[in-house]
């Protein structure tokens, strides 16, 4: 479980049973427009959806999601496309980006896509939400109030948080929050750096790593000093999401994650 750390961005999902169930035996689109949806698909989202849109390292399984499967012919898909999700990594792409006939092949590709794939024996590697919804909620509400209340509170910074995300997603963001945040450093990270004279210097942690660490002052001014010259100490909310995950069972991950799927 601890090595399934990476970003999904939020997705409703059909059970696989569900998905097998109502896949048609024929592909509903002409396999000429969906070739081109392929192409222009894995040009565009193949980065994040992965090329056979089957899900990425940053983006969710498209194939088996309720958008491609309430989808009647891109209603739903274009509207993604065209607007996005505010607050993810989902951007969205206007005509110039992404043409009305692009977009048109691109529906085509998704929907024969999840013909094909629910005609495969096995072979998912995507996580469905009920994959890890498996835990005690109780038993997940008595860990939080013992380990976590210190930094957060049910009914404010994660108010909804169970409605807003759901499944591997959710479960990411509470084992590894860092996840989320751009570039080697994580926002939010203060750092002290004591030179070889004695003097110190703090500000906003901007990058460390084994040779080098830099930050920037509240003046703006960007400094930056190798390791083996000055002493450095960081301080780093997010480190006790690190800290936990040499107490977490396996039980503890998954009770906890019910908990905050209670907090609708």
């Amino acid at each position: 479980m601890r090595g399934l750390l990476f970003f999904l961005v939020p997705a409703l999902f059909l059970p696989a049973a569900a998905f097998a169930a109502q896949a048609a035996t024929e592909l509903p689109y002409p396999a000429d427009l969906a070739a081109q949806g392929e192409a222009r698909f894995a040009a565009t989202c193949g980065f994040c959806h992965g090329l056979d849109a089957a899900g990425g390292s940053r983006g969710f399984d498209l194939v088996r999601s309720a958008l491609v499967a309430n989808d009647d012919n891109g209603d739903l898909i274009s509207q993604v496309v065209r607007s996005g999700r505010p607050g993810t990594e989902m951007a969205a792409f206007n005509t110039a980006l992404v043409s009305d006939s692009d977009l048109a092949a691109m529906v085509a590709f998704l929907h024969n896509q999840r013909v094909v794939f629910a005609s495969l024996e096995g072979g998912r590697r995507s996580v469905l939400p009920e994959d890890v919804a498996i835990g005690d909620a109780a038993a997940g509400k008595t860990y939080f109030d013992n380990y976590c209340t210190g930094c957060h509170t049910a009914d404010r910074d994660l108010a909804g948080i169970g409605a807003r995300m759901e499944g591997l997603q959710l479960m990411m963001r509470m084992l590894n929050p860092r996840a989320d945040r751009r570039g080697p450093a994580p926002t939010g990270a203060m750092v002290t750096i004591t030179r070889p004279d004695g003097t110190r210097v703090s500000g906003a942690l901007d990058y460390q790593d084994a040779f080098n660490v830099a930050l920037h002052l509240a003046n703006g001014q960007y400094l930056s000093y190798r390791t083996t010259d000055v002493s450095v100490e960081v301080n780093d909310p997010l480190q006790a999401h690190v800290d936990q995950l040499d107490r977490y069972t396996d039980a503890d991950m998954h009770n906890v994650l019910a908990y905050l799927l209670s907090l609708q």
